[in-house]
């Protein structure tokens, strides 16, 4: 597939028609019957610019035959070999008349079992009783995220804008960003996004009230120091 070769290049690839109508809406089903019945769960939030699912695939683990379907298997084994497993994943439902925005930013951190002092692990922070840590910039660089489409984003409701092949540069203030390589990543309901942590990438707030709802799902092939685990290592 030639167009993953732009993820080594650019940082990132779309590829629309992963999932059918029929899967996108199981997909639906399932996240609305559960988020009933779990409306108070403390990996939940919810405002009226956005409502989020934290370690959505241990929430909500019905899920992930339907998002694993063979499209996906075979993309992410061409792309990057076999041997890989979930990190983290996070539901985003940005409503339709959502003001919610992300100013351009790296995704500098990965989840942990615990926090404990370990050379080159920095940057310590807890959300929601887990603990996040920047680890080595060779375990980013190796690590990839896919964005599965719920609905059809364009640029009217929030698609992410990112700098073309800004992840080749390591890590850097946003302050040096120059924007001038900037991508409007428009996906099609369906579609996946599969991008790298350090690609600098930004969102929006809708314009054209029209909801946004995309499962986005971190990956490695790496292990931690022995010391440290993946908190939320599932392998798929």
């Amino acid at each position: 597939m030639n167009s993953l070769k732009e993820i080594s290049s650019e940082g990132f690839t779309i590829i629309n028609n992963v999932y059918t109508d029929n899967e996108i809406e199981k997909l639906i089903s399932l996240i609305e019957n559960i988020t009933k019945n779990k409306a108070k769960m403390a990996t939940f939030r919810k405002s009226q610019d956005l409502f989020a699912i934290r370690q959505f695939h241990k929430e909500i683990p019905e899920t992930l035959p339907f998002i694993f379907n063979q499209n996906l298997q075979y993309i992410v084994e061409s792309a990057f070999g076999k041997g890989y497993f979930i990190t983290k994943s996070i539901y985003f439902d940005k409503p339709e008349k959502s003001n919610w925005f992300v100013a351009y930013h790296q995704d500098l951190t990965i989840s942990v079992d615990k926090k404990i002092e370990v050379e080159n692990f920095e940057n310590w922070t807890t959300k929601q009783n887990q603990f996040a840590v920047q680890p080595p910039t060779a375990i980013l660089e190796k690590n990839f995220t896919i964005r599965i489409h719920i609905d059809k984003t364009t640029k009217e409701n929030g698609a992410l804008k990112i700098i073309n092949n800004s992840h080749s540069k390591g890590i850097f203030r946003v302050e040096n960003l120059e924007t001038k390589n900037e991508t409007i990543c428009e996906v099609e309901k369906g579609g996946i996004m599969i991008m790298k942590p350090l690609l600098f990438h930004a969102s929006n707030k809708t314009t054209n009230n029209e909801r946004r709802r995309v499962i986005h799902i971190e990956f490695s092939n790496q292990e931690l120091p022995s010391e440290l685990e993946w908190s939320e290592k599932t392998i798929f």
